[in-house]
């Protein structure tokens, strides 16, 4: 009952607004992703590669699967058939090995560029110019089986309010700028994954599409 209650809870916090909630199972056992699921949820995040085709094997076929964590270009093969978003794009070799194991699959894998807006060096992603760089690049033109569609950041671990506020906000001034500037089409931004249990009503107040939601819903690992 507690998993169903805490969902309605989110259901409830983003009512009227752009953003989808993203349920972040990693960890958690499939039993309890069942139980998620069977109260309606059915679109789980999880950042091992490993740990996702397992879950994706054993559980029912219409749940869409993101990963959110580090990907490494040797594993991107096991998630290609089925992947519906990857959110952790850091990396231009990345993109191609996702674009040449998409086109393998014959389809086109969606994915979200991970843009580093944090203070803290142990998180990843591209700086601003680097991912505006990238998105003009001729190579990056050429890859047709992947398809980006937004941004993706973490904001820094902190109780400073103003600080996670101005990195949200930054993250979609910079949104904004590829959806007004950049015409590839390969490139349809329609995502910010920005949020997580600590901080998503910063996050929806400034424009997330996806909030990452894994303890406040199935509770401590």
């Amino acid at each position: 009952m507690a998993i169903q209650d805490n969902l309605d809870f989110f259901y409830q916090k983003i009512k009227n607004t752009t953003t989808k909630l993203l349920a972040v199972s990693k960890t958690h056992s499939p039993e309890l992703i069942l139980e998620a699921y069977q109260t309606g949820c059915k679109v789980f995040a999880e950042n091992r590669v490993q740990e996702l085709v397992q879950k994706y094997e054993t559980l029912p076929k219409d749940i869409e699967w993101h990963l959110i964590g580090t990907l490494q270009s040797n594993k991107v093969k096991y998630i290609a058939e089925f992947v519906h978003l990857i959110h952790s794009i850091d990396k231009f070799s990345l993109l191609e090995e996702v674009n040449k194991q998409a086109k393998k699959c014959n389809r086109v894998i969606d994915c979200l560029l991970q843009i580093h807006i944090a203070e803290e060096e142990t998180k990843f992603g591209f700086d601003f110019e680097e991912a505006y760089q990238l998105l003009q690049d001729s190579k990056f033109e050429a890859l047709e089986n992947i398809c980006i569609k937004g941004v993706m950041g973490m904001a820094t671990f902190t109780d400073n309010t103003t600080q996670i506020r101005n990195e949200f906000r930054s993250l979609k001034d910079f949104f904004e700028k590829i959806k007004n500037q950049i015409d590839k089409k390969n490139v349809v931004m329609k995502e910010i994954s920005m949020g997580m249990s600590s901080d998503y009503e910063i996050a929806i107040e400034e424009g997330s599409t996806y909030i990452r939601v894994g303890s406040a819903i199935f509770g401590k690992r």
